[in-house]
């Protein structure tokens, strides 16, 4: 990486996919449907919740080559996507649910945390 460029990165490993690189990516359409699935992330070990996302996103990016690529993808990639993305804009997948049921959850895992 040179001093002075901007990247935001990203890489998915997904069972039944090889790894991919998103190299400063955008985000350019997700479904209208949306579906509830269990998420946990490295961020805040041992918490997980259902987030409702998007069923299907579709990106652009550049992949570690430099060779701009978009994608289409549904199901666990796609949710994958959804949620590193948010990473990129500082947001975790408790920010993405209802703020009673984070703070509970947030008081729970603390308290976990501390003993």
């Amino acid at each position: 990486m040179q001093v002075g460029q901007l990247l935001r990165v990203f890489i998915t490993r997904v069972p039944g996919d090889s790894p991919r690189v998103f190299i400063n990516p955008d985000i350019l359409e997700t479904s209208i449907e949306e579906e509830p699935f269990e998420e946990g992330c490295l961020s805040i070990p041992g918490l997980y919740t259902d987030v409702v996302r998007s069923s299907s996103v579709r990106i652009q990016a550049w992949n570690a080559k430099g060779r701009p690529f978009s994608l289409s993808a549904d199901g666990y990639l796609g949710r994958v996507i959804q949620h590193e993305f948010d990473h990129l804009n500082g947001i975790l997948f408790i920010d993405r649910i209802d703020p009673k049921k984070k703070q509970r959850l947030l008081t729970g895992y603390e308290a976990k945390v501390e003993a």
